[in-house]
């Protein structure tokens, strides 16, 4: 079978547990697949994009309850909310390969190993919640703000990277420390095990979001584009969500923002 057609495929499945595996699995044999130059033909409609479970019950974000860390049922809400995040973001890694057509290899690699790493970090979480809450993925609402971003942009390969891994995606790295600290706060066994988790997806989310810069700035040479004013221009066409201080100067610039980037960013 050719990649990006196994890509939508596993992008199709609606356990949670069986598109981890097969991500990671798909990851580790990717050399044996060949890559087309054309998107596999979507046979059902982009409505039933991409698979989920029947739970969690999808709530606007405005409607999805926070809790305090400080509690055994705040922080299990809390893991739970991160797990979601990291679920749909195998999705969209996923998408990202088998929807963009005429790319280099390179590119279908590199978002594969996002999606089998995204699909690491939500195994990590799931079984964090089990262990220590006696709890589940899907038992507290979530929301689906990023997938929104990700259908937003389906038309557009250049969006799809200014938008998604740049700017949602690069908003957990200004997020993770904050969360680190709250839970450090608390003192408790299990807090201190999420802490440990977080370490492993901030330092691989820095390289997913590099990523994701990497391929925005290869688009934007190949079209003649400059990248930091289109990017400006993107986030309000696309009504991207406005980006909050503070800012994780340090992982930003691991991830491959430039200074002026950041100094546009303190400004906003």
């Amino acid at each position: 079978m050719e990649l990006r057609h196994r890509a939508l495929e596993v992008l199709c499945f609606s356990d949670p547990e069986q598109k981890a595996a097969a991500t990671i699995d798909l990851h580790a044999q990717h050399a044996l697949y060949p890559i087309a130059d054309q998107s596999p033909v979507l046979t059902l409609p982009e409505s039933e994009l991409p698979g989920r479970p029947a739970r969690p019950e999808l709530k606007h974000h405005t409607a999805v309850a926070r809790r305090s860390p400080a509690t055994p049922e705040g922080r299990a809400v809390l893991i739970h909310a991160i797990a979601h995040i990291e679920f749909n973001a195998i999705n969209l890694a996923l998408d990202a390969i088998w929807r963009f057509d005429g790319m280099p290899e390179k590119y279908y690699h590199d978002w594969l190993q996002v999606a089998a790493e995204e699909a690491k970090h939500f195994r990590l979480l799931r079984d964090h919640l089990r262990e220590h809450h006696g709890r589940d993925y899907g038992d507290y609402p979530a929301h689906q703000g990023l997938w929104t971003m990700c259908e937003k942009t389906a038309g557009d390969i250049v969006a799809r990277m200014a938008l998604v891994p740049r700017t949602l995606e690069a908003r957990g790295l200004d997020a993770t420390p904050q969360i680190q600290s709250k839970l450090r706060n608390t003192g408790a066994p299990d807090a201190l095990a999420a802490v440990a988790i977080l370490d492993i997806i901030l330092r691989e989310e820095v390289g997913h979001v590099a990523i994701g810069n990497h391929w925005y700035r290869w688009l934007c040479e190949k079209h003649g584009l400059d990248p930091e004013p289109l990017y400006l221009e993107l986030t309000a066409r696309y009504e991207a969500p406005r980006l909050r201080p503070p800012f994780n100067e340090h992982a930003r610039r691991a991830a491959g923002f430039t200074a002026a980037e950041i100094a546009w960013l303190q400004q906003i």
